[in-house]
């Protein structure tokens, strides 16, 4: 054979060899294109089993007629003349807490075409109030409440010195009904040019009467269970506690409220601007002196306890709040959606294995109640160990709330996972797995426990997916 014809061999085979190795390597590259690929379900569809009252309120005297009277209140409107402001954030409770039923989280228009936005978008300028719309205030985003990490100096500099507070997106300025009030909203673009602006959104309420009811013994005991496989993934936890007292408490996306009457009443003073009994001074932003004469136009506290002509006595709306919520029964898990039940079951089992149990605690039972049996010696399924976690520079707010530092958060409970639309507690994202994604970072305690979702199959976290999306 000729040198010319076997370098012709050669040439051919070396072409056809590297035919066959791009054909090979194409190949890989589409079959990885075709990959399945595991996607959160989305708000689970269907019927709303959210927002009714626990089954022993029926036959727990007086118990449905306050549960009633709560909810109306937490839904009424609320003016200038009624404590309305002279900030505030919306005008009602159910405004921000309606997904995807009264006392739930941050509505979504998206995922429920029956709610019509984020109210934040339509009470800005009702009754000819002159605010402007943040941009961080979108019809197709969560309600949220801004809060600013640092005092801004005279010359407009970020400063040192910690903030911390909410500062709410609007004043009553301008409005028909607010008799001269003139306040400026803050500056929210020139702080988000310093990057100084930080979200929360609203925490749904279902099922906090058991969470107010478990006790702190049990949760300490929780808290110290398991100790070897949670040294093994960095996993620590601490409770946050009372400055006043030394319990526990749990509410609060740092677990900063001790009580669901704190909670409401704080979040009545805070988000509405309406005095209370707890709250019984009105409120200025944290970069404020005082508020004008004419901002406080009402004798304080506005929201009270009143007396009738009989001499019984008729509940404030931060005592019909609370009981409101306290008697909200928790939402009920689906046994097939998404997914199927198999599916669902392989995801629970999934859930266990890389640890995120560990934190998201899937049952702590209550102590006896005084209020309804429903409430009493139960098990809560709350996935939660309601402590305080360190989440990392990813998570991290640098707000501190009671014994709350800033990158520490309460681990949120999942039940109503299924039917959330906002996730995180800025409401970043609407992807359940780019939540899990984002407990990751440095300093966070949940490292290893992403670590082991990400080893597992596509199809394992399809299935740890939709096990969340059915609770």
């Amino acid at each position: 054979m000729s040198l010319r014809i076997w370098k012709s061999i050669v040439s051919v085979k070396n072409r056809v060899k590297l035919s066959v190795t791009l054909l090979a390597a194409l190949s890989l590259a589409l079959a990885a294109l075709g990959q399945f690929a595991a996607q959160d379900p989305g708000p689970r569809a269907g019927t709303i089993d959210a927002g009714q009252p626990l089954a022993s309120v029926a036959q727990t005297t007086g118990a449905s007629a306050y549960f009633t009277d709560g909810r109306a209140r937490f839904q009424e409107i609320e003016t200038p003349q009624s404590g309305l402001g002279p900030r505030f954030n919306t005008n009602q409770c159910a405004s921000c807490h309606s997904q995807p039923a009264v006392g739930g989280s941050s509505p979504s228009a998206t995922a429920f075409p029956y709610i019509s936005g984020n109210p934040e978008t339509l009470v800005y300028d009702l009754s000819g109030a002159k605010n402007q719309l943040p941009s961080f205030v979108t019809s197709d985003g969560p309600a949220r409440e801004a809060r600013f990490k640092y005092f801004v100096n005279a010359n407009g500099s970020l400063g040192s010195t910690p903030d911390g507070g909410v500062h709410d997106l609007y004043s009553i300025t301008g409005r028909s009904d607010a008799n001269g009030c003139s306040l400026a909203q803050p500056d929210f673009e020139h702080n988000l040019a310093l990057g100084n602006v930080i979200y929360r959104i609203p925490t749904p309420t279902f099922g906090a009467g058991l969470i107010e009811n478990i006790p702190d013994e049990t949760i300490l005991a929780n808290m110290n269970a398991n100790s070897q496989a949670k040294q093994s993934l960095g996993i620590s936890g601490r409770p946050n506690r009372s400055g006043n007292d030394g319990t526990i408490t749990r509410f609060g996306w740092k677990a900063q409220n001790k009580s669901l009457e704190i909670f409401a009443g704080e979040a009545y003073n805070v988000e509405m601007g309406v005095s209370n009994e707890l709250f019984p001074n009105k409120r200025s932003s944290p970069d404020e002196a005082g508020l004008p004469t004419a901002c406080r136009m009402n004798p304080t506290p506005e929201d009270k306890t009143s007396f009738t002509a009989a001499g019984e006595l008729i509940p404030s709306d931060v005592v019909a709040f609370a009981m409101f919520m306290r008697l909200l029964a928790p939402p009920t898990p689906s046994a097939t959606v998404p997914g199927g039940a198999d599916s669902i079951s392989r995801g629970r089992s999934n859930f266990i294995a890389t640890g995120c149990a560990l934190c998201h605690t899937p049952t702590m039972t209550t102590a006896a109640s005084s209020f309804t049996p429903g409430l009493s010696n139960v098990n809560a399924n709350l996935y939660s160990d309601l402590l305080l976690h360190q989440m990392g520079a990813n998570l991290a707010d640098g707000v501190s709330q009671g014994g709350a530092g800033p990158n520490e958060f309460r681990t949120a409970p999942l039940w109503g996972l299924g039917q959330r639309a906002f996730f995180l507690h800025d409401g970043r994202t609407t992807s359940l797995l780019d939540a899990i994604r984002a407990h990751a970072g440095q300093g966070s305690e949940a490292n290893g426990v992403i670590a082991q979702f990400h080893s597992l199959t596509e199809q394992q976290k399809q299935d740890l997916l939709n096990f969340l999306r059915s609770l």
